[in-house]
Formats: structure tokens, C-alpha cells, sequence
């Protein structure tokens, strides 16, 4: 039987306050209230409950485990993402996955942990201020995080994988294993609907569970209506009670803390500051979010490839990011993603006999994405985080002729792969593409297909800026240990403070700015 440490916990001294289960309005107290469960929120409770401090953790979505993981995407696209998996921009042209559950999107991410490359860290030193975080500062927080987290290379590759692999070996491009932040992992490949076994090694079942043996409290199914502010310092934050299926019950919880640190991620975080009206002389609240939109491109070998078994990632190919340098043309990272049935479905494009021929054949299908690195080129500024009537957010992002340069580049590049490596049909995920037969054919029909939102596919899982952080209080909101420069007492930690999006998977470092970050909020609380 496998051992459930959220379970056990539960069942010992944990203090956890459901919000489908509050029937009373409640007033607590704490030094620090964290919003948000994720990657940032999850270390960064660790380490400050450790440090002796005591601790809140307020989680909008449920709290499960592995015990609640049935590997089907019926369950868990609505138990353990935001919007059911189906959240997507202002103009609906991309999907967004982002996690809403306590371990928020370590829970079903697909384990990727790579550290933040060099150009990126460059690129802000020179650009945004921040000379304190070179890759030599940064060094010993991102071996720590690997050293918790047990995150190796992963040197079993499935044939998703595999076959990037061969495309690039063919065509003579590089290509590296991806480490990967798990133990004892049994290679299921349904890392997306949260771990059944606690192979992978998320907030949920690492960091989380220490802050709670460390005298930290959790409250999952609440959301964070608005910050608490007087005379420009803050105070606490005010908390909505949800039902079973995250709606509003009307019953409020509020919290008084010393400090609040927010890391509700780069669409949640930004939504509780324009809630709360925070001062933001510069309007600068959710402007440069970024997502690396993701263009896709299917291929059919005439072998069985079963994309949804094996480990999710675990080969990624960085030619093309940086060959222009950073702030050239448009780069852009490949990897493969996990295929499913429902995702499938719901992400190809065509219709009708097309689209059901397509799904048939589908343990025969390889899917190759392309990450967009967006963020470090004048043309390429993200989009903005606004709110909906009813408070929610929604991400407003247009996409300009820059980055559409950079998705046609990438699916010629995808199509080229795929045939290398001996696919015998490659479909690019467009509303006006086909099956084509060559590589030949390929390019020719890819080099004439309109680059649009809503004809051209587009994903994302990496939701990145909102709160820039830099050394300029003209151009970022917070400081290089995440101090928010208008009020007193908050600090955000969490990927809504990059200040481009990185060109790389972003939850590592998410991890070593939470660990740098959380020990330089310890020793301010006790200086």
C-alpha cells in the first residue's frame, strides 16, 4: 500500500481549516500569511515555519492527495486545475494549465526542473538591475532545491520522447535528458492528474507537509478577496469561504499577519493587488506577463508510439532558443508533452471526419511543442492581467507579428524533426493545415499559412511576470528579494516577479528564488 503523508498528517496535529466545511465567520492571527500553495508558496512555508515562525497557508483550490488521484482526466481537470483545464486567454486563442489545488501547479505538473539558463540571468543583470542574482549567487539555492527535491536526469525515455531524440540526432541538433523532480518513480505517465504513488516530489508532498510538522496552518478551498491596508502598511488579508465546488459561500475569514507573502502565481497574484487597490504609481500591476506560448506540431509513425505512458518529459532540445542571442528574433525550446485522450481532443484542430480519423490513430501519434521565449525583445512586451466584473482574472494577450515570426520558424522546425525521424504524416495545429506527406510539402504549405490567434494553436503551462521585479521602481514593482516597494509588510515570491518570461521550464526556479528569498524575509522579521 502506498504511504499518504497528507493522510497521516491529518490524522496526527496538522491544523487544516476546509473552507466547504466553515459555517462561521473566524478571525486569526500570525507573522506570516502565504497566498498560494505552489512552488513559491510551498518552500517558502517550509522554510519560515522551520525558522520558528508561525505560519498560515491559504490555498484556493482543495486539498487531495493520492489517495483522490484516479489517473482520469474527467476527475482531474475540474478537482486540480483552475477553470477545469480550460482557462484561456482574453481572446480565448491560448489555453492556459495552471494548477488550483494545495501544491498548486507542482501537483500536476509533468516534472520538468531545469535550472534558469545563463543568458536569462544576464539578461536581467543587465537590463532589469538584478547583479545580485548571477548564476554564481544563485548556485548553491538551486543545488539545495535539487538535493530536497531529488531532481536527477531522467534516462529513460519513452518513444514521445525518444523520437525527439532522433530527430535531432538525424538533423545534428542538440538535445539534453531533462532532470526531473521525483523518487522511486513507477514511469506511469499520468504526472498531469497528480501523482497515485508520491513518486513525483511536489510542494504537496515535500515542502508542504514539513511546514505543517513545523506548526504552520493550512486553509485550502478560501480565496483571498483583498490585502488588508493601513497608512500604506499591511495588515492581513481578507478570505472568502468556498463550497464543495469553489463558489463563494459568503462567509468570510480574516486574517491579521506581520508580513504577507504572496505567491499565488503570475495571473493569481497580481488579481489580489488589483483587488485590493494597492498603490502602484506606475501602473505596472499584471503588465509583462508571459506564457511561452506554445505552437504544436502532430506526426504518425508506423510504429506504436503511446505518448501517454512513460515519463511526460524527458528530452528537450534548446537549438533554437538562443541562436539569435537574447534579444534577437524570437527562440524557441522543444519538448514533447504527455497525450491523452481528452486533452488531444480538446486541443486539435479540424473537425468532424478529419478530426475523428485523427483520433483513431491515435496510439500511433508523436506531438512535439515549441516553447516561445517572450519577454526580452522590445516587440514582444506579454500581456496584461485584468479583472472580470465579478473580481476573477483574465489575461489579455495579443500577440504581435514578432512572436508569429517565431511560431512559423518553430513548426517548420517541428515538421522538419518529425520527418527526420521517420514520421510518415506531420500535421502543424492549424485551422488551415492538413496532413502532408514530406518534409517538402511541409514547409511549403507551413511558409504560406496565416499566423492568427485562433487559427494557429496555442497552449501554455508557464505563466510568468505581473510583478516584475528590478532595480528601477519606474519599470518593477518589487526589489531583487521580492519586497513590494509601495507597501510595508509584502512580499511576493512566486513567478509573477520574473521580469521576462526564462526560456525554460520555470518551476526550479520558482524554488531557488523561494528558498533566497525565504531566508532573507527570516532574518528581516528577526532584525
Amino acid at each position: 500500500m502506498i504511504s499518504d503523508p497528507i493522510t497521516q498528517g491529518l490524522a496526527s496535529a496538522w491544523q487544516h481549516l476546509d473552507g466547504a466545511l466553515q459555517q462561521d465567520a473566524q478571525h486569526l492571527e500570525c507573522d506570516v500569511l502565504i497566498v498560494g500553495s505552489g512552488a513559491g508558496g510551498g518552500m517558502c512555508a517550509q522554510v519560515l515555519a522551520e525558522a520558528g515562525l508561525a505560519v498560515i497557508l491559504v490555498e484556493q483550490g482543495p486539498l487531495k492527495s493520492s489517495q483522490d488521484f484516479k489517473l482520469q482526466e474527467r476527475y482531474a481537470y475540474p478537482d486540480l486545475y483552475q477553470e477545469s483545464a480550460a482557462r484561456k486567454t482574453k481572446d480565448k486563442a491560448i489555453r492556459i494549465f495552471q494548477g488550483r489545488c494545495v501544491g498548486g501547479s507542482t501537483t500536476v505538473n509533468w516534472t520538468t526542473s531545469l535550472r534558469t539558463p545563463e543568458p536569462t540571468l544576464q539578461h536581467w543583470q543587465q537590463h532589469w538591475g538584478l547583479s545580485p542574482l548571477s548564476g554564481a549567487a544563485l548556485a548553491p539555492y538551486f543545488a539545495k532545491a535539487e538535493q530536497m527535491l531529488n531532481i536527477q536526469p531522467w534516462l529513460n525515455h519513452n518513444p514521445n520522447n525518444a523520437l525527439l531524440a532522433k530527430g535531432c540526432e538525424k538533423l545534428n541538433w542538440s538535445y539534453q535528458s531533462i532532470p526531473r523532480n521525483v523518487k522511486q518513480c513507477w514511469d506511469l505517465g499520468y504526472c498531469g492528474m497528480g501523482c497515485p504513488t508520491n513518486a513525483k516530489q511536489s510542494m504537496l508532498v515535500t515542502a508542504i507537509p514539513a511546514a505543517l510538522n513545523a506548526g504552520a496552518r493550512i486553509l485550502s478551498r478560501f480565496s483571498v478577496e483583498r490585502l488588508l491596508i493601513k497608512q500604506q502598511q499591511l495588515q492581513g488579508a481578507s478570505l472568502q469561504a468556498l463550497d464543495a465546488k469553489l463558489r463563494p459561500s459568503g462567509i468570510t475569514v480574516t486574517v491579521r499577519a506581520r508580513q504577507v507573502v504572496l505567491a499565488a502565481g503570475a495571473i493569481g497574484s497580481p488579481a489580489v493587488l488589483l483587488r485590493s487597490k494597492v498603490p502602484d504609481p506606475y501602473q505596472l500591476v499584471g503588465k509583462r506577463t508571459f506564457l511561452h506560448p506554445s505552437v504544436m506540431s502532430g506526426a504518425l509513425f508506423t510504429q506504436t508510439v503511446n505518448s501517454h505512458q512513460g515519463a511526460p518529459q524527458s528530452v528537450y532540445s534548446d537549438h533554437f532558443v538562443w541562436q539569435d542571442g537574447a534579444e534577437g528574433e524570437c527562440g524557441y525550446k522543444m519538448e514533447v508533452p504527455p497525450v491523452h485522450p481528452i486533452l488531444l481532443a480538446t486541443t486539435l484542430s479540424g473537425f468532424g471526419h478529419f478530426h475523428q480519423q485523427l483520433m483513431a490513430r491515435y496510439p500511433h501519434l508523436q506531438v512535439t511543442i515549441a516553447l516561445l521565449r517572450d519577454g526580452f525583445h522590445p516587440d514582444s512586451p506579454g500581456g496584461t492581467v485584468q479583472l472580470r466584473e465579478d473580481g476573477s482574472p483574465v489575461l489579455d494577450y495579443p500577440l504581435h507579428e514578432f512572436m508569429w515570426r517565431g511560431a512559423r520558424r518553430a513548426l517548420l522546425s517541428m515538421a522538419e524533426l518529425q520527418f527526420a525521424a521517420g514520421a510518415r504524416r506531420v500535421f502543424p495545429l492549424h485551422e488551415q493545415a492538413r496532413l502532408y506527406r514530406s518534409w517538402s510539402e511541409a514547409k511549403q504549405a507551413i511558409a504560406s499559412l496565416p499566423m492568427q490567434a485562433l487559427a494557429t494553436r496555442l497552449a501554455s503551462a508557464h505563466v510568468m511576470g505581473g510583478c516584475a521585479m528590478g532595480g528601477d521602481e519606474r519599470s518593477s514593482l518589487v526589489d531583487h528579494q521580492g519586497q513590494y516597494r509601495w507597501l510595508s509588510g509584502l512580499t511576493v515570491i512566486d513567478g509573477s516577479v520574473f521580469p521576462t518570461s526564462l526560456g525554460a521550464n520555470p518551476q526550479l526556479t520558482i524554488y531557488a528564488l523561494a528558498l533566497r528569498n525565504a531566508e532573507l524575509l527570516v532574518k528581516r522579521l528577526r532584525g
